[in-house]
């Protein structure tokens, strides 16, 4: 890559005594900028640290020394140097008296987007994000060159800031054939776009930062025009820019839609769902997680889709070496909010962290736990329960046939003997249950929205009672069903497990563990951790019931959840806020 900083022009604004040592430092050539703030002492910042510049304050003649310098300060408070990249932002205050200086390096790196040649060479949007420092203009600068030079395109570049192209009326050589307007005041950016479109006419238009809804429906107003678009926007990941009311419209827009009884019911979720609301401006979205390491979404509309049913959608990471080698790999997507790791299980303060778990005398002085009766079922559906049932508790489905494939004897891996992964097809089960419960286990397992391409159907027990017709789809294609209860946890584990001919799970780790929480926090967590230990501990090992410490009512379900995987008996009792679980040996 060649790069041009013109620091030389930078450093000649900074007093003398600042000048020098900035000057003579050896890390001279990674330098990111010069912070001068009245009365503290003079900074500069490079790549990986930061280092004061002598021992004297910054006074108010050392401002007005630099200020004289630079341009005029427009109304976002920014000024630049003529000709160069360099930008100088200031700080005031009340009385709107500069008393901060941040004077910014500017530089142009040429060949910067080689990870991305090929889709600036598509002709599709490309919305570039990133947090800042990361290079988002550097990029900008050298697409809108790319497409002006060498693939000749009309291509005109709207500098709000004048950090594109430069202070001053004459634009930076770094932008090429590429045409730059001005914005007189920031506000006004969403104008001076459609102006660009209406008078110029333009292939390309290239806008750094946007960051109003007008500004983005007037992009979206751009791109329906036929034009493209090349723009940078301020957040990490896709995911934070859905999550963005006044952005979200550049990848399409949300809405809150309501789905049909039977389209809920394929899903697995609830009735009312949030979705895309149109095709978005940006066909391309690029995720800049370090200067040398880029995410792409080719398809940003299927990434937005993904995102908002709660699956992960599957990346792809460009990298470049030291000798330029651009090298493309595919990663799972990993979220913006860290997931909670699994703790060891510690005591707490106040009534959790003062009781003990002891065992309980034995299970006599105990009521059985309630058990709840179904109504009386309709006479034709009881060869079809007792299909169900068999589906439901069977400890090697694999070799006695399925529900309606009638196929006989089957062999391993799956249940017509296909290889591994094992594809299926959800009805009613939690579309975020499946993916969590797949995941964390590593199952060989990938789920499909098609039936056809299904090597099994895994439904809910009370849906597919009701549902002829996906029963006779599946007699038809030979699909075996497998069945369960609910959409809980251990429901779905041990269907996929039996599916796959494995053994259930004996002692948990901390992954397995982490399945039963809802949100992952230390509450979660320590509830778990204390249930999981009565059990191996002592439920199991020494036949006794076990009192666990009172918990919240969504704590305690997450706790009968966890007990049910262990195929034991659990019951609260107990008034709040002192209700608690008991579990009882097999």
């Amino acid at each position: 890559m060649q790069v041009t900083d013109d620091l030389n022009k930078l450093l000649e604004i900074l007093p003398e005594k600042i000048r020098d040592r900035v000057e003579g430092h050896p890390a001279l050539s990674s330098l990111i900028e010069v912070v001068m703030d009245l009365g503290r002492l003079p900074e500069a910042r490079f790549e990986n640290k930061a280092e004061y510049l002598g021992d004297t304050p910054i006074s108010r003649a050392d401002l007005d020394y630099a200020i004289d310098r630079v341009g005029h300060f427009s109304g976002d408070n920014r000024a630049g140097i003529e000709q160069t990249l360099h930008r100088i932002s200031a700080i005031r205050n009340r009385t709107g008296e500069i008393i901060g200086l941040t004077c910014r390096a500017g530089r142009s790196v040429f060949g910067t987007i080689r990870m991305i040649r090929d889709l600036v060479e598509s002709g599709q949007s490309i919305l570039m994000l990133g947090r800042p420092g990361v290079g988002k203009t550097t990029a900008l600068r050298e697409i809108a060159r790319v497409l002006a030079d060498e693939l000749e395109k009309r291509v005109v570049i709207i500098d709000t800031s004048n950090e594109i192209a430069g202070d001053g009326d004459i634009p930076h050589p770094a932008i090429g054939r590429a045409r730059r307007m001005q914005v007189a005041m920031p506000e006004l950016q969403h104008k001076v776009m459609i102006e660009a479109v209406e008078n110029h006419m333009p292939e390309v238009i290239v806008i750094d930062e946007i960051g109003t809804e007008l500004e983005a429906l007037a992009a979206r107003t751009i791109a329906e025009r036929g034009v493209q678009l090349v723009g940078t926007a301020h957040g990490n990941q896709l995911e934070n820019l859905i999550k963005n009311p006044t952005l979200c419209d550049l990848v399409g827009g949300i809405q809150s839609v309501t789905l049909s009884d039977e389209e809920a019911r394929r899903r697995g979720c609830q009735k009312t769902v949030l979705e895309r609301k149109a095709p978005p401006t940006f066909e391309i979205a690029v995720e800049m997680l370090e200067r040398q390491r880029w995410v792409v979404h080719e398809q940003a509309a299927d990434t937005v889709d993904s995102l908002l049913r709660g699956r992960q959608p599957n990346l792809q990471v460009r990298t470049v070496n030291e000798k330029g080698k651009v090298s493309i790999t595919n990663e799972l997507y990993a979220p913006s909010t860290a997931q909670v790791a699994a703790p060891a299980f510690r005591g707490s303060s106040g009534l959790r962290g003062s009781g003990k778990m002891q065992p309980l005398p034995g299970p006599e002085n105990f009521a059985e736990p309630r058990r709840t009766a179904r109504s009386q079922k309709v006479a034709e559906q009881q060869t079809f329960e007792q299909m169900l049932n068999e589906s439901l508790y069977r400890h090697n489905p694999l070799g006695g046939g399925a529900e309606y494939g009638g196929l006989g004897e089957m062999a391993a891996p799956g249940p017509n003997g296909e290889d591994l992964p094992l594809h299926i097809y959800p009805y009613g089960v939690s579309r975020h249950q499946l993916d969590r419960v797949i995941r964390t286990l590593n199952l060989p397992v990938m789920v499909t929205k098609d039936i056809d391409s299904a090597d099994t159907v895994l439904a809910v027990r009370s849906h597919v009672k009701n549902h002829s017709k996906l029963r006779q789809m599946a007699k038809n294609r030979q699909v075996p069903i497998y069945t369960v209860n609910s959409n809980s946890v251990p429901k779905i584990s041990h269907a996929l497990r039996r599916m796959l001919n494995m053994e259930d799970m004996g002692n948990l780790d901390a992954a397995e563990l982490s399945l039963f929480a809802q949100n992952g926090n230390d509450d979660e967590i320590e509830a778990l951790e204390e249930a999981r230990l009565a059990v191996e501990q002592i439920v199991i090992p020494k036949g006794q019931p076990v009192e666990l410490l009172p918990r919240s009512g969504k704590v305690r379900k997450m706790q009968h959840e966890l007990v049910e995987h262990y195929r034991l008996k659990s019951c609260s009792f107990g008034d709040e806020p002192n209700r608690r679980l008991r579990i009882y040996p097999a």
